[in-house]
This record gives structure tokens, C-alpha cells and sequence, in this order.
């Protein structure tokens, strides 16, 4: 080893290359293959411990030879062959040339001297609307601002001397033009490569077997690099054969069976699953017949009467692989033993083509697939031949014919995509922690400078105490701003952005090719979707403070892409996964909550918005609702009555979340897809009724958990006993709140938008929703507004973990939609909206007057008092609702009282043998047929909505008539 390095060291690359060449020349003539081989190990196997253990220098120069001597090594054929083989990829040992490991100590690296000018970003350490905003640059900021980028800039030049020799050895090993006695480096690579991707998706569990995330990371971008190379000489060398200049996994790559993936989960579920349920359309669009063996041996029932399996299938399924013609007969177990590999294959191609003539196959003609190992497979598998498509047999009709790459490229994009799945993305999460200290640190220093401007001159204690922790915080930026700036070039650089940005358009495109394939896109891999999602998220958050997004080519574009791909697949029946679905939804959720990504929502084709607008319309009931009302709500954010805060008014002086949050977003209402909602909600006569009924049922489920959650805290709390409320009980009933007001807001929307769904009582449905949405707002008002209650203690106790719980959200919702019954609309439906509200026995008109802060209703004609300070009152929010929303309530009010004392002096007592039986409020008024048992309307209408069979005796109900007309008819008789 130390003469090999000497070599190196002291010579050119080309002349260390000549001589390591030769001295590898003499060991394989000279020794024994065993010998050789052996000695090949060692050294290897030293050049890894040396490179993985060395100490980081500042010129890095350690690193580099040791890389220059793994190149002049790998640069030998035969000796690359072997090690390719044998030893590299066993667990995780190449993988390891590619990671640049970060300093343990800033001396370490000399980083001192490197960047001897430290920066950082001063914010404003005040707390309050705008904690995050940056401060004025002063000249002097600006002076080590830009001392600091130079020394940022050397390093970055340092590292990147590294990371062009890691890609050098990448593109040795993806050589594909050495064949000369055997398989080419890239196929033997292909192999080893896909075994690596194996052990880390199924041995998550392991951790010795998995490669550490920060190695993955490094790995592939180099893996890019190298694979962007040969993707662009291929495009050079065949200009013609390439029909579109994005790269994407072709769809047939999911389904012929020709990559392995293991048993990771494909969008439609299990592979044997969609075997079965899909072999026709296999069949019809992509002339593929699975055999019926292949079926058999998926199915636990039929393991026993199967031949023998080979050991690679007793592990897992395997995966089929296409050949044209019949198959030969079932083959003995001893010859699928994956030491007779190339037997196996040599007898298998032989069989096959004796009996099926050289050609190319005819679009009627059907491929029949069986299993074949990844280590059986030959180059021939991979790239095809003129008789066999090899990764790409089964083209479905709307793929082209022209080929994109080499396959086995297609195969190298494919793993990328894995890794950046497997642990990439979270590893980059990790990361931004670094610059998440330097904030941190920064604003502690703002806040001692500023103390150290306050303190009285003559408290030289303080005073001593103070520039101590300035000294011990400036010394700590010191160090993490230089850590920073060695995490920035081998991490967050604007190269490797342009690498993640190229996987995100990757990912678009092979979603949108796998869309057109139909019932087909069910065999991709769930992770092309996550990665999608991931990759976005990571551009606009990790590396987002460095790089702005919006300077990447084509970023408008990739955003509407992506948003069209998020707006059709969040309820797409394709999509079996519940795990993906949820990540579908809550990407489309959080995409509606900044404006760029929002505007690119709008910018989708009109049908593909309306009907993502009719997905979020779909009834609640029976699936995933939470998330669909978040996303109507955000929709909303900035119109209704008061909605137009980031943070509730009561909680600005609490310390500031994560900024970048979704839910703290500055609202940012979208009045195009309002308007689609508008529109399809007038469509159909069942449209409407069945999404508001849900969203009723909903909000009454929601709030009912609230008030039983608060009633359990509340006597937790109030015990003599030391006791704990369980956090998660806390986190639970927040939850059921922050349900309750976005449901209101929802209402509010449907109201403001096509308020004749309750206002026009020709429609058959409207008195119905009416009725029962004034019995869950009188409900809602009844529990908050009564003083000292229930609501009032447990705002008052202000636990951890119900920060959201307060009066004013869930008020103000329930004044918007007031105020748009009873004072916006047209004189006729105020007066229908004024009605319904004051029947229903629940109403208070106390409850109004609390909205205010009065404690009593006004004497009829009399201006409103001032309101008292110690109560709530909607006039203490001057900053969030305009002095036309007081005044729409004052308005409301005034209404409400005279109206009340109206409906008081003309409503006449009714006998108890009357009333309803289900809810003892309101007359009977309905029969039912044919059972003839009796309800009021209200009652039964409700009912009918979700249920068919009758209250009392379970029958099914045929008809409801009007309780009236059928007592008449019977006296009359």
C-alpha cells in the first residue's frame, strides 16, 4: 500500500495510472487467480479503512490520493471485473469511497483559516407577528457577508476536486463497452446494485446491514452525476433515437417483471394481486400472458405441489421475466441453483428458440413471462436484442417506439429513485438542524446584546454576567456558522438542488407516462409517488434558505405538473395504499396554503380543476374527512367574517412555531375554485344535500367529542389529588376543536357561495338542512357563550396542549354564518333564515347578546352600552374584524331581539301528547308508511338522510305524509 501511494503521491495521474496498471499486469501473470484475488481483497479492503478513517485536512489532500489510487486500480480491467464482483457492494463497502465525511472539529479541517470571516443571518428576536423577519443590512454586515461567501466559495472548490473523482470511479464501474471475455462492468454492477437496494428496503430493522442515510446521500449524487453522463452520450451519439429530451421510467418497466422490486408496495397493492385481478388487461394493452404457474406459486395453497423452488424463490416472489414463445417444460430444482446461473440461462434461450423463429414479435402476438433471478439475468435481458425488447417488452400502445436511453440506464435512474426513498429525504431533513442551531444561537446573542444596552452601568455583576454568555454564544457561531458552511457545499449546494430537482421531473414524468396506461399505473412502485411529494418538500424547505426555488429552469411548469398530478391522484381508485393516500392528501393540503403553489393549482386545465373540486365535494362518510375540509378551509382563509389572521389573536404572545408550517401561512383564498364549488354544488339535486348532510354529521360528531373530552379534563383537573390530564387526551380534544371551527368555516362558504341550498325552500332539501344546521349553531352557542361554564373553565386553565381552544375562532365562525342568513341576503330568506332559528327551542337570544359583551338583550330601540372588558366582546378584536362586520352583528342583533318578541307573543302552548317523541321540541307533523308511527318533520327528514328503517319498530319506511292531511282524512271517515 505505501508503495502504491507513493506513486501516486509523487507522480501525474497518467503516469501513477501506467505504473499501478503494469504492477497489476505482473500479479495476475504471475500468481495464481486465488492468490491474486485474494491480495486484490486486502488491498482494497486497506485503500477502505485508510479513506473511511483518515483525518480531514484542509486541502483534503489524503482523501485524494487515496481516491486517485481506487481510479488507478478500478481502471484495470480485469482487476475492476473481480472487485466488482467479490467485493465492492458486499454490505456496504463502495458506498463508502463516495461519502465525505464532515469534521469533527473545525480545527480539524482547518476551517479557521479557510473561512477565517464567520456571518450569519440576524433576525429579529422580537416576538410577535413578524419574529422572522430579517433585519436591515448594515455595511458591515454586508463586508463579512461577503467575506464569509469567498471562504464558503474555497471550500466548495475543494470538495468538488473530491466529488469529480468519486464520479470518475461511478463511471468505471457503469462502463458498459469493456466486455472483452465476459460481462460488461455496468451489468455486473446492475446486479450488485439491485442486491444493495434489497438489503436496505427489507433490513430496515438491521442496522448492521443498512448503509448509514449521510452515505446514501453522497452516494447518489454521485450515482447522478455518472448516470447524467452516460444518459447525455447516449442522447449525443443517437440523436434520433430519443424522443423526448426528460428522462422517466418507460411504464412497462412496473409490470413485465424484468426489475425486481422486491416486496415493496405498488399503488394498486400486492403484485399477486394485481397478477390476478389485471391479466386481462395485461393481455389486451401490453400483450403480456402471465403464466398460470406463476399465479399458482403466488397463492400459499399451491407452494406444497410446486416443483422445488430455488433458494432466491424461497426467499420472496420472484419476479417474471418476458421471453418471446411458449415456455419449455417445467424445469428440476437442482437446475435452478443460482451457482448454475449461466446453465439455466443458456438452456432456457436455447429451448425458447428452437422453437420460436427470430423476429420481431407482431402486436397479436401474446408474450408469455416466467421468473428468472437478478443474477441470472445477461446483458441481453437487460438491453434486448433484435428479436427481444429485453426491460422494455410489453410497450403499452401510448408509449413511443423510439427507445429513450440504454436500459440498463433506465435500470440505474430506477434505484436512484429507490434511494432517494429509502432514507435521502429524511437524511436531509436531518441536516437543516445545523442551520436551525445557527438561528437559534443568533437570536440568544441579539437578545444578550440588547440586554447588555439596557443594564444600568452600575450593576457591574449583570454586566459581567452578560458579556459572558455574549462571549460563549459568539464563540459557538463561530464554530456552527463554519459547520454550516462545510454542510452547505457537501450537502445543500446549488449542484446537488439541480440533482433532487432533476429526480422531481424525473418522477412527474413517469407518473404522467403511467397515468396514460390506465389500469396498468397500479403496478407502480408507491415510492415514485412519495419521492414526487418528498423531493418538492425538500427543494422549497432544506434548501429553500440557500437556493431559492424559484431560480430552477422550468419551475413553473414542474409546479403546475405537480399539482396536477396531486389534484387527480389524491382520490384516485388506482390507489389502494391508505399510507400513499394520506401522503397524497396532505400534500395537496399544505400545496393550498402558499400562494405560488396555489396559483400553480389554478393553473391546471379547467376539467382537471373541476374535478378535483368534486373530489373534495364527495360525501365524509367512509373515507379519510379531515384532511378534505382542511383543504376547502384553506380555500376560504381570507373571505369569511374575521378569517383573515395567521395566528389566533391570543396566542401572538407565545413563543412562534416553525414558521414554514402550513397553518401558518398568511391566508391566501383561491375565488376561481370557489367558483367551481359554487357551480357543481348547484348541479343535481343530490349533490348538495349528500356533501352538506355529511359535513352536518360531521360537525355534530366533532363538537360532542369536544364537550365529553373538556367535561373529563375539567374533573381531572379540578381533583384535590395530584393527577396528570394524559397528553394525548389534550392533543385529541384540540383536534376535535380546530374539527369543529373548520367545519363552521366550511358552512360558511357553502352559505356565502349558494346560499338558495338553504334559503330556497322549492328545493325539496333545503327546510331540512335549514333546521338542522340553526340546531347545531344554537348548540354550539348554547356550550361557549354561557358564562362560568364548562367552555369558560377550561379556557381559563390555559393547559398545554389546548393553546387553540378559545373563544374567539369558533365565535366568530358562528357569526359569519349568522350574519349571512339573517342580515346579506334578500328580505324574503332573512326572514325564512329568522324563523327556523327562533323555532328551534335551543335558541337563546342571550347568546347573541353575549357575541357583543352584553349580558342581557337591549331595550327595543336603545343603543348598545359599552361593552364590559372582563367579558368577550367581538368589539375588542378591532384588528382582525372590519368595523362593517361589527356592524352587520349590531344589525343581527337588533333583528334577532325584535323578532323574538314577535314569535313570544304569538306562539301558542302546545299538550305534551303532541310533541314529537324523538326530540320533544317541535309538533308532530309527519306519519310513516306503512307502519304508521309518527314524528315531526324535522325529526324524520333528518333521519332519512342516513337511514331507511323506522325509529320505533325498525321497518323500512316507504313513504312520509303529512301528519295533517291523513288526521283529516281519518275524521273525515
Amino acid at each position: 500500500m505505501s508503495f502504491l501511494l507513493g506513486i501516486v503521491e509523487k507522480g501525474t495521474p497518467a503516469q501513477a495510472q501506467s505504473v499501478v496498471h503494469q504492477v497489476l499486469d505482473l500479479l495476475w501473470l504471475f500468481m495464481e487467480d486465488y492468490e491474486v484475488q485474494d491480495c486484490l481483497k486486502q488491498l482494497m479492503m486497506s485503500l477502505l479503512r485508510l479513506y473511511r478513517f483518515s483525518p480531514i485536512v484542509p486541502d483534503l489532500g489524503l482523501q485524494i490520493h487515496y481516491l486517485r489510487l481506487t481510479i488507478a486500480i478500478l481502471r484495470h480491467e480485469k482487476s475492476r471485473k473481480f472487485l466488482l464482483s467479490n467485493v465492492l457492494f458486499d454490505v456496504l463497502r463502495s458506498v463508502v469511497f463516495f461519502y465525505i465525511k464532515s469534521p469533527l472539529r473545525v480545527e480539524e479541517a482547518g476551517l479557521q483559516e479557510l473561512i477565517p470571516t464567520t456571518w450569519w443571518p440576524h433576525r429579529s428576536s422580537r416576538e410577535g407577528k413578524e419574529s422572522t423577519e430579517m433585519k436591515e443590512e448594515t455595511a458591515e454586515e454586508r463586508l463579512r457577508r461577503r467575506a464569509y461567501e469567498r471562504g464558503c466559495q474555497r471550500l466548495r472548490k475543494r470538495i468538488e476536486v473530491v466529488e469529480e473523482l468519486q464520479v470518475q470511479i461511478l463511471k468505471l464501474l457503469l462502463d458498459n463497452k469493456d466486455d472483452n471475455g465476459g460481462e460488461a462492468s455496468r451489468y455486473i454492477f446492475l446486479t450488485k446494485f439491485r442486491k444493495f437496494l434489497q438489503e436496505n428496503a427489507s433490513g430496515r430493522g438491521n442496522m448492521p446491514v443498512l448503509c448509514p442515510p449521510e452515505y446514501m446521500v453522497c452516494f447518489l449524487h454521485r450515482l447522478i452525476s455518472a448516470l447524467r453522463y452516460y444518459w447525455d452520450e447516449y442522447k449525443a451519439s443517437n440523436p434520433h433515437a430519443s424522443f423526448s429530451e426528460e428522462a422517466y421510467i418507460p411504464p412497462q418497466v412496473f409490470y413485465n417483471g424484468k426489475v425486481d422490486y422486491f416486496d415493496l408496495q405498488r399503488l394498486g397493492g400486492l403484485l399477486s394481486h394485481l397478477r390476478k385481478t389485471l391479466k386481462d388487461d395485461l393481455a389486451s394493452k401490453a400483450n403480456i400472458v402471465i403464466d398460470p404457474l406463476e399465479l399458482q406459486s403466488t397463492t400459499m395453497d399451491d407452494l406444497d405441489e410446486d416443483e422445488e423452488p430455488a433458494p432466491a424463490m424461497a426467499q420472496r416472489p420472484m419476479q417474471a421475466l418476458a421471453v418471446g414463445g411458449p415456455l419449455p417444460l417445467p424445469r428440476p430444482g437442482w437446475l435452478s441453483s443460482p451457482t448454475l446461473g449461466r446453465a439455466n440461462r443458456f438452456l432456457s434461450t436455447a429451448a425458447v428458440s428452437l422453437m420460436t423463429p427470430r423476429r420481431p414479435l407482431s402486436t397479436s402476438e401474446k408474450v408469455k413471462v416466467r421468473t428468472l433471478s437478478v443474477e441470472q439475468r445477461t446483458r441481453e435481458d437487460i438491453e434486448g436484442s433484435h428479436w427481444n425488447e429485453g426491460l422494455l417488452l410489453g410497450r403499452p400502445p401510448e408509449e413511443p417506439e423510439q427507445p429513450l436511453t440504454e436500459n440498463s440506464l433506465l435500470e440505474v435512474l430506477d434505484g436512484a429513485v429507490m434511494m432517494y426513498n429509502l432514507s435521502v429525504h429524511q437524511q436531509l431533513g436531518k441536516m437543516v438542524g445545523v442551520s436551525d442551531d445557527v438561528n437559534e444561537y443568533a437570536m440568544a446573542l441579539r437578545d444578550t446584546e440588547d440586554k447588555l444596552r439596557r443594564c444600568p452601568k452600575r450593576r457591574k455583576d449583570i454586566l459581567a454576567e452578560l458579556t459572558k454568555s455574549q462571549k460563549v454564544f459568539s464563540e459557538k457561531l463561530d464554530h456552527l456558522s463554519r459547520r454550516l458552511a462545510w454542510v452547505h457545499a457537501t450537502v445543500y449546494s446549488q449542484e446537488k438542488m439541480l440533482d433532487i430537482y432533476w429526480l422531481l421531473r424525473v418522477c412527474l414524468q413517469t407518473i404522467e407516462h403511467g397515468d396514460r396506461t390506465g389500469s396498468l399505473f397500479a403496478f407502480m412502485p408507491e415510492f415514485y409517488l412519495s419521492v414526487a411529494i418528498n423531493s418538492y418538500s425538500a427543494l422549497k424547505n432544506y434548501f429553500g434558505p440557500v437556493h431559492s426555488m424559484e431560480e430552477l429552469p422550468g419551475y413553473e411548469e414542474t409546479l403546475t405538473r405537480l399539482a396536477a398530478i396531486l389534484a387527480k391522484h389524491f382520490a384516485d381508485t388506482r390507489i389502494v395504499g391508505t399510507d400513499i393516500r394520506d401522503s397524497l392528501m396532505q400534500a395537496l393540503a399544505s400545496y393550498v396554503c402558499y400562494p405560488h403553489s396555489l396559483r400553480a393549482v389554478e393553473r391546471i386545465p379547467e376539467e382537471q380543476r373541476i374535478a378535483m373540486v368534486r373530489n373534495l365535494l364527495a360525501p365524509y362518510e367512509q373515507r379519510p374527512w379531515a384532511q378534505t375540509n382542511w383543504i376547502l378551509v384553506r380555500l376560504w382563509r381570507g373571505c369569511g367574517f374575521g378569517y383573515r389572521y395567521t395566528r389566533l389573536p391570543h396566542l401572538l404572545k407565545t413563543k412562534l412555531e416553525d414558521a414554514n408550517l402550513p397553518s401558518l401561512q398568511k391566508p391566501c383564498p383561491s375565488t376561481l375554485l370557489q367558483q367551481h364549488m359554487a357551480d357543481l354544488l348547484q348541479q343535481g339535486p343530490d349533490v348538495a344535500p349528500s356533501f352538506l348532510n355529511s359535513v352536518l354529521n360531521q360537525l355534530n360528531w366533532a363538537f360532542s367529542e369536544f364537550i365529553g373530552m373538556i367535561q373529563e379534563i375539567q374533573q381531572a383537573a379540578e381533583r384535590l389529588e395530584r393527577n396528570f390530564v394524559d397528553s394525548r387526551q389534550l392533543k385529541v380534544c384540540a383536534t376535535c376543536f380546530d374539527l369543529s371551527v373548520s367545519l363552521l368555516r366550511v358552512l360558511e362558504m357553502t352559505i356565502t357561495l349558494v346560499p338558495e341550498i338553504f334559503l330556497d325552500w322549492t328545493r325539496p332539501t333545503s327546510e331540512m338542512l335549514l333546521r338542522r344546521l340553526a340546531q347545531l349553531l344554537n348548540q354550539v352557542l348554547n356550550r361557549v357563550t354561557a358564562e362560568r361554564n364548562l367552555f369558560d373553565r377550561v379556557v381559563t386553565l390555559r393547559l398545554p396542549g389546548l393553546e387553540s381552544v378559545d373563544h374567539y375562532p369558533i365565535l366568530v365562525a358562528v357569526t359569519g354564518i349568522l350574519v349571512q342568513l339573517l342580515v346579506r341576503g334578500p328580505a324574503s330568506e332573512r326572514e325564512r333564515a329568522t324563523s327556523v332559528l327562533l323555532a328551534d327551542p335551543c335558541f337563546q337570544l342571550r347568546s347573541i347578546c353575549y357575541l357583543l359583551g352584553q349580558p342581557e338583550p337591549p331595550a327595543p330601540g336603545t343603543a348598545l352600552p359599552a361593552p364590559d372588558r372582563k367579558r368577550f366582546s367581538l368589539q375588542s378584536y378591532a384588528d382582525y374584524i372590519s368595523a362593517d362586520e361589527l356592524a352587520q352583528v349590531e344589525q343581527m342583533l337588533a333583528h334577532l331581539t325584535s323578532a323574538s318578541a314577535q314569535a313570544a307573543a304569538a306562539s301558542l302552548p302546545t299538550s305534551e301528547e303532541d310533541l314529537c317523541p324523538i326530540c320533544y321540541a317541535h309538533p308532530i307533523s309527519a306519519v310513516f308508511q306503512p307502519c304508521g308511527h309518527k314524528s315531526c318533520k324535522a325529526c324524520i327528514n333528518q333521519h332519512l338522510m342516513n337511514n331507511k328503517d323506522c325509529f320505533f319498530c325498525k321497518a323500512t319506511i316507504v313513504s312520509v305524509e303529512d301528519w295533517a292531511n291523513t288526521s283529516t282524512t281519518s275524521s273525515a271517515a
